[in-house]
């Protein structure tokens, strides 16, 4: 008998238990609760970061906050949407008042600062004194050094990369994996026609191979008409991937722990739940920013640019194969995730050796999270696998074991690979749930109760050596996920809606439209028509508004349909083919000149993008009637050539021309070409030779992301700083650029390895009176360090009316072919660059960076 787990300990505040066993675990100072009366500035600073300091120079490191959100009203919601919608604006709101005081400071002090709302945290780079500093404040709970966690390690020694399956399902039939069949997935299919419907899975991993052909089915960016949207259906913090946020997976594990959740042919769990990922973690590692940035797009998914968030879109469930000896802020975030009804699972780690006990590592070791422990085929645990009790809080871990050994599942390149790991038993777990929820949508969002039927249905085994009882232990917790075990278990109060969409006309069945189910209380669950026509999706009682649509076919619906517990329900639907016809158009760039080249894209079409002509034409010669969606992206060099973005609505043979807008960084600041109007230096700086630099006062005050300025440091290589008078940057980058090292805070002219001989000067100029005066800093005749013939003469002028600040060029005699052209914040996070190593930059020609809010 499998009785239920005693109720868990919630904590709405950071603990200082976790907190301090966390630090054990590095040997770092403990860190004193926030609210301990024993809490002094020292014992706020970890020893870590303390260590790094000591040796002089900056660190980068995190500032937690003390006061957390208030998250209950989000839990009392009773839809998905609502509860993520309520988390979110509870979040952000606090996040926006308390970090108020601390981010005027550090706005005082000239300190660049990343600010996080989902663990109230705020990056910032510095030196000891400023870490003292802030850990004197009585806001700050903790400073702690900015760490790196591990992908879980792979175990197999024997991993081999295939083209193909090494079993019947490469044939097409479901012959499942033995994992899948160990928890008895494939008798939920059977037994409930159940395979995760309506249910969405994310993950926090290496990214994912979106276009793999046992996951592109399932990935909710693809629209079903061999177009895709990324945009909300993944998000890469760290910059690896392209910039246009298409998916990528640099390392592997993300592909497979994917395949694991949802991949066909027998591989995942889930096979017809969809999928959607961030990518927190580079390549084998994951930093704080990326896994901070990660934990809130789950919450709140954005654009690929991180902007105009939708906690609506959130998934229902996260996978999190990675882990490390000690977490900063994943407690907080998991607390979020879980108000907000997303059920996350979390590796127990692979540092384990059979033996030894409180092995298992943080988060998946943390009493907040559902850590997973992995087995292998013979049912032996894992050697790797991580063990408890806790080294962080003390909770027993694991909370239950997953196939783990020798899973093989979908790799980058269309491939597959057999891999071993907890990382491969975790998403198990995260599959289980999507039947588990799908076959009971009563359940969805309800987190104890889910972890409660996932631990009642596991198969206990008896092994105490690091404590607890046969039922529960530091071995395998719960026991062997048994997933037709829990649906059993679960209420079955569900109605069932199946049916089958068809062309009006002509009766033939249409495959790959997309079925909106949406209640009364605004809750949607979407299922796609499989290759029959077929749809099938379970729903809690309730009244609902359905809607069928796929390209090609008018959009059809039924509203009102009222659904009792248990009632099935059969809902035929039969569309009407609509007309096709031309759309055409001409896109110009941000100064209304033809813009050449330019992908123009029909979102939600199967339609190939087309290129514009010389002259800024584009052509669609047949678009089926409907409301699309209309993109334009200029080639390269985009400069200040944005991406348009609108709506293009086909009634009738349709002309739609475009102005693509100016690039925008995340902060709204944007730039465009300017009229060239040169102001001639008055003034010298004292500022000669290769790599040094000087300060120059600022006869206004100038602004930078936000943050105001009344001196800044100008380098002999392009460049104005205004955090600090660093020289020595003469190798430019693309910008932005992250790290202890990154560069931040600056305007970049023209940023290259130049120096200033006797035929070179740096000179600043005045114009103007009080309230609309301008200061130019300009570069006159300066050389290039590498020998390149001719000089370059350039400034940049700054406007106190307007904030803006120009760019002028009047002759560059590379143009720019070795530059970087750019402004960048002050903690190297964000920045508009209208330039990277291009020859673009025309004599007389000049550029206009126009600052959004902060």
């Amino acid at each position: 008998m499998h009785l239920p787990r005693p109720p868990r300990r919630r904590r709405a505040v950071w603990a200082a238990a976790a907190f301090t066993a966390a630090a054990l675990l590095t040997g770092a100072t403990p860190a004193v609760a926030a609210d301990a009366p024993s809490a002094t500035p020292a014992t706020k600073i970890d020893a870590s970061l303390l260590s790094a300091l000591g040796k002089g120079g900056d660190a980068t490191f995190f500032v937690m906050l003390k006061d957390h959100a208030d998250l209950s009203g989000a839990r009392k919601q009773k839809t998905h949407a609502a509860r993520a919608r309520t988390a979110y604006s509870e979040l952000r709101a606090h996040a926006k008042s308390s970090q108020r005081s601390i981010a005027s400071f550090l706005d005082k002090e000239k300190v660049g600062h990343q600010d996080y709302w989902i663990a109230n945290a705020l990056k910032v780079t510095g030196d000891k004194n400023l870490a003292e500093r802030l850990a004197e404040r009585s806001d700050v709970a903790a400073v702690v050094k900015e760490q790196k966690y591990k992908l879980d390690d792979i175990e197999t020694a024997d991993s081999k990369i295939t083209t193909s399956r090494t079993d019947s399902s490469a044939t097409g039939d479901e012959s499942p994996e033995w994992g899948v069949a160990d928890i008895n997935a494939d008798d939920v299919w059977k037994q409930y026609d159940d395979r995760g419907e309506g249910i969405v899975i994310a993950s926090v991993d290496s990214g994912v191979q979106y276009d793999h052909p046992d996951l592109v089915a399932q990935y909710r960016g693809n629209n079903g008409d061999g177009t895709f949207t990324h945009d909300y259906n993944f998000y890469d913090p760290s910059g690896t991937c392209p910039a246009d946020g298409t998916p990528c997976d640099n390392n592997g594990h993300g592909t497979h722990t994917m395949g694991t959740m949802v991949g066909k042919h027998g591989i995942g769990v889930a096979p017809n739940a969809t999928w959607i990922a961030a990518k927190g973690c580079e390549a084998s590692s994951c930093s704080d920013a990326s896994l901070l940035a990660a934990g809130q797009w789950i919450l709140a998914p954005t654009d690929h640019n991180g902007q105009n968030p939708r906690p609506d879109l959130a998934p229902n469930i996260v996978n999190n194969s990675w882990g490390g000896g000690d977490t900063t802020f994943y407690q907080d975030i998991v607390e979020s995730w879980n108000a907000a009804g997303i059920f996350e699972a979390f590796a127990a780690g692979n540092d384990g050796d059979g033996v030894t006990c409180s092995t298992a590592h943080a988060p998946g070791s943390q009493e907040t999270s559902y850590g997973v422990g992995a087995y292998d085929s013979t049912g032996t645990i894992a050697s790797f696998s991580g063990f408890g009790p806790s080294l962080v809080d003390g909770s027993a871990k694991p909370n239950i074991s997953a196939p783990g050994v020798a899973v093989e599942s979908t790799w980058p390149g269309s491939s597959y690979n057999t891999e071993s790991g907890t990382s491969m038993a975790t998403p198990h777990v995260a599959g289980a749930v999507a039947l588990l929820w799908s076959a009971a949508p009563s359940l969805i969002g309800n987190i104890e109760e889910t972890r409660d039927l996932l631990n009642e249905g596991a198969r206990d085994v008896d092994d105490t050596h690091c404590g607890g009882t046969a039922d529960m232990n530091n071995v395998w917790g719960q026991g062997k996920l048994d997933i037709l075990a829990s649906v059993d278990k679960a209420p079955h109060t569900a109605a069932t809606v199946t049916g089958k969409v068809t062309d009006k006309a002509t009766g033939a069945a249409l495959a790959n439209v997309t079925v909106k189910a949406t209640s009364a209380a605004g809750d949607t669950r979407t299922v796609t028509t499989a290759a029959g026509g077929t749809y099938k999706i379970a729903l809690s009682a309730g009244t609902y508004t359905f809607t069928f649509g796929g390209y090609g076919y008018a959009d059809g619906s039924t509203t009102g349909v009222a659904l009792t517990e248990n009632q099935s329900l059969t809902q035929d639907v039969a569309l009407t083919a609509v007309a096709s016809h031309k759309v055409t158009g001409t896109v110009v760039d941000v100064t209304g000149k033809a813009l050449a080249k330019a992908t123009v894209e029909l979102t939600g079409t199967p339609l190939a993008p087309v290129t514009t002509n010389a002259n800024g034409k584009y052509t669609f010669a047949q678009v089926a009637e409907g409301s699309y969606g209309l993109t334009v992206r200029p080639a390269a060099p985009v400069l200040c050539n944005g991406v348009y973005t609108g709506e293009a609505a086909v009634t009738a043979d349709l002309t739609k021309d475009v102005q693509v807008p100016a690039r925008t960084d995340h902060a709204g600041n944007s730039c465009a070409p300017a009229a060239y109007a040169w102001m001639a230096g008055t003034k010298k700086v004292s500022l000669t030779g290769d790599e040094d630099s000087a300060s120059v006062a600022l006869p206004f005050s100038v602004k930078l992301y936000g943050v105001s300025y009344s001196s800044a440091s100008v380098t002999t290589d392009g460049l104005i700083n205004f955090l600090s008078s660093r020289v020595g940057d003469y190798n430019n980058t693309a910008l932005p650029t992250t790290g202890a090292n990154g560069v931040k805070g600056v305007i970049a002219p023209l940023w290259d390895d130049l120096t200033l001989d006797k035929k070179s000067t740096v000179q600043t100029a005045t114009s103007g009176t009080k309230g609309s005066r301008r200061f130019a800093i300009v570069w006159n005749n300066a050389a290039y360090a590498n020998g390149t013939s001719g000089r370059a003469t350039f400034e940049a002028v700054f406007d106190e009316a307007t904030g803006a600040v120009t760019l002028q060029y009047q002759s560059v005699a590379d143009h720019g072919a070795g530059a970087t052209v750019a402004i960048a914040n002050q903690a190297g996070t964000d920045a508009l660059q209208y330039s990277y190593n291009q020859s673009v930059i025309a004599d007389g020609s000049a550029v206009r960076f126009t600052q959004g809010a902060k």
